[in-house]
């Protein structure tokens, strides 16, 4: 076991070799034919809630270590200690943190399509007369998931490029304009935090069925 354990490769392997088993568990509960079951649309869509909901943890997970405990303690940290984290560290978590952005919303619009409610979530609604509030609430949670990827992407990810010369893209940047780039991510991120609160409201709620009951 520990053999397995002091290698993240191996512990990642192990954990889909388990989700395997219960994978054929699942055939065999389900209708105990691997055709039939690998045809099936609920069967898909079960895989890809997993993989959204798998990806949406390494992404919004790593969100939280940002803002929770790296954006906290940075400042508390020896000037001379920093560069481990601004160096090795950081860079290493953006990767994951922006490709785990993709995964999620990528991965969520497949899910989307194939539970048959992707134009009705986009449009809030409209182009089904807002006769579900089911999928307005999936839809207000796509966009908000939407608007966070896109800072991901397009604001956070180039802003902690400069400021960190990550890859040595930005060597002749001045201390100021790395500044300026690092409150620019740091923003951007707080407001993905804000965001995460409603998105998950919103994604969760879809499952109520429009039944609130309160005792």
């Amino acid at each position: 076991m520990a053999a397995i354990l002091t290698s993240l490769n191996r512990t990642i392997g192990a954990g889909f070799v388990l989700a395997l088993i219960v994978f054929i568990i699942m055939i065999v509960l389900w209708s105990g034919n691997v055709g039939t079951t690998l045809a099936s649309g609920d069967f898909w869509r079960y895989v890809f809630r997993w993989l959204h909901v798998l990806s949406g943890i390494m992404w919004i997970g790593l969100l939280y270590f940002f803002n929770f405990v790296q954006m906290i303690q940075m400042p508390k940290i020896p000037d001379e200690m920093k560069p481990a984290v601004s160096k090795f560290i950081a860079p290493e978590t953006l990767w994951w943190f922006r490709w785990g952005a993709m995964a999620t919303i990528a991965t969520g619009l497949v899910l989307a399509f194939l539970n048959g409610y992707l134009a009705e979530a986009l449009t809030l609604g409209a182009s089904d007369g807002f006769s579900s509030p089911n999928t307005i609430l999936i839809g207000i949670g796509m966009w908000l998931g939407t608007i966070m990827w896109f800072n991901v992407w397009f604001v956070i990810w180039p802003n902690q490029q400069r400021a960190l010369n990550i890859d040595n893209r930005f060597p002749d940047l001045t201390k100021e304009a790395k500044a300026s780039a690092a409150r620019t991510a740091m923003l951007f991120s707080r407001t993905n935090t804000m965001l995460s609160v409603p998105m998950l409201l919103a994604m969760t709620g879809g499952g109520l069925n429009g039944n609130l009951i309160i005792s």
